[in-house]
């Protein structure tokens, strides 16, 4: 079993599924469901989380939610809504309902990320099952910190890790605050930044040592792999196949861990709630 938990999808349609203004688009028929359908077919990838496209579609949730209801026998969603908005914890009851989303992606705001509208968010999140992912940097974290003190029972997924810089290896400020993290046991960690944050070419050596960092810190089984799909359009330097045998033959993984992070610790947290 692999599950792939980042995939941003987009669409040909702009009257259907119209895009925010400027947005940051792929070239035409890249990032649709039929392209991630070849891809996750091609590369053995069994499940996959998509998640809403912020840089294109913003808050409007339309696109992730027809998709994932459409395919619930291979997908799930995680929205992303406004965490000012007064109406974002009803939007999450009804996506979470009816339109087969499993999360809230979570940003940072003008006002920080923890204020009186987000402990709404996360409630509403804790009350009707859903997965929080928290979009951030480094320099909120003592308020992620603070929001995972109030709401234990909700899941957390830290995406991209806070978003680490290679060059400074396993002392990346992000990395060790983030570790301080581990002792709240709703936090996972998603292993999305090795290409990214990496300035070299495959097998981008250089963040090697930082994802072994947080596997031995976490462990595998609150860690999962993300493609960051349509890899084209948001990695550049690598394919989706090459940013997946980062994880199956270039960390020295062994079996049991390449299970849990590549599709066990995720099935737990997406598909069997």
């Amino acid at each position: 079993m692999i599950i792939d938990t980042h995939a941003h999808i987009y669409h040909g349609d702009d009257e259907r599924y119209p895009m925010k203004e400027d947005p940051f688009r792929p070239v035409p028929g890249m990032g649709t469901i039929e392209h991630l359908r070849r891809e996750a077919a091609a590369n053995g990838v069994d499940r996959v989380v998509l998640v809403q496209t912020g840089s294109a579609y913003h808050w409007d949730n339309r696109l992730l939610a027809d998709t994932a209801r459409a395919n619930p026998e291979w997908t799930v969603g995680v929205c992303t809504l406004n965490p000012l908005g007064t109406d974002s914890p009803d939007e999450l009851e009804r996506l979470v309902a009816d339109y087969n989303v499993k999360g809230v992606r979570v940003e940072n705001t003008p006002v920080g990320y923890r204020h009186p509208d987000a402990e709404r968010l996360w409630r509403r999140a804790g009350e009707v099952g859903a997965v929080i992912c928290a979009h951030l940097r480094q320099d909120v974290l003592g308020e992620l910190a603070v929001l995972l003190e109030l709401f234990p029972e909700v899941p957390v997924v830290l995406d991209h890790c806070a978003y680490p810089v290679a060059a400074a290896g396993i002392d990346d400020l992000a990395l060790r605050q983030m570790a301080e993290l581990v002792r709240f046991r709703q936090l996972y960690a998603k292993l999305t930044f090795a290409v990214t944050s990496s300035e070299g070419e495959y097998p981008f050596a250089d963040t090697h040592a930082q994802l072994r960092y947080v596997l031995e810190t976490f462990g595998p089984e609150r860690c999962i792999w993300g493609s960051d799909f349509p890899c084209e359009h948001w990695l550049k330097k690598a394919t989706y196949a090459e940013h997946l045998a980062v994880f199956v033959d270039e960390l020295g993984l062994v079996a049991a861990e390449r299970e849990q992070v590549l599709g066990g610790t995720a099935q737990g947290l997406f598909f069997d709630n």
